[in-house]
């Protein structure tokens, strides 16, 4: 996950997926995500597919496409939320990590944001699709 944005109230955190493999890799559609607490169990979010579930972001309103990435070669999407309270007797949600997957039913990586998913009591957060990254990046060495 990349530096957080916090203007306005509107949260939004990058999400890199890098194809650290030996072959190519298809991705497609949206990271999968779930937000947990400071225990790391998850918490009731609704997680919405598309940034304007949240709020109207050009640059990360587009539709879903498939696409390869080769050895190095890089994605990016988005999750956004608002930390918006609009009734005081609900009380807030606040998380501490996410749980992100490239897609539903593939292998879950916990990662710790730079600033706190304060969710107020809005209940849900929304991911922008995956997009094909020109440049490319470096891999962990194991």
């Amino acid at each position: 996950m990349g530096p957080s944005d916090a203007a306005s109230g509107l949260r939004v955190i990058p999400i890199h997926l890098v194809n650290c493999g030996a072959g190519a890799l298809t991705v497609t559609g949206f990271p999968a995500l779930r937000v947990l607490d400071e225990d790391r169990k998850a918490i009731d979010v609704k997680v919405e597919s598309g940034a304007d579930a949240v709020a109207l972001v050009p640059s990360l309103q587009h539709p879903p496409t498939t696409f390869t990435l080769t050895p190095g070669q890089q994605a990016d999407a988005a999750v956004l939320w608002k930390n918006r309270v609009t009734d005081s007797t609900v009380e807030a949600t606040n998380g501490a990590y996410f749980d992100v997957a490239p897609a539903a039913g593939q292998p879950w990586q916990t990662q710790t944001p730079d600033g706190p998913i304060d969710l107020g009591n809005t209940g849900k957060v929304a991911v922008s699709p995956w997009t094909p990254v020109e440049s490319h990046a470096s891999c962990p060495v194991s």
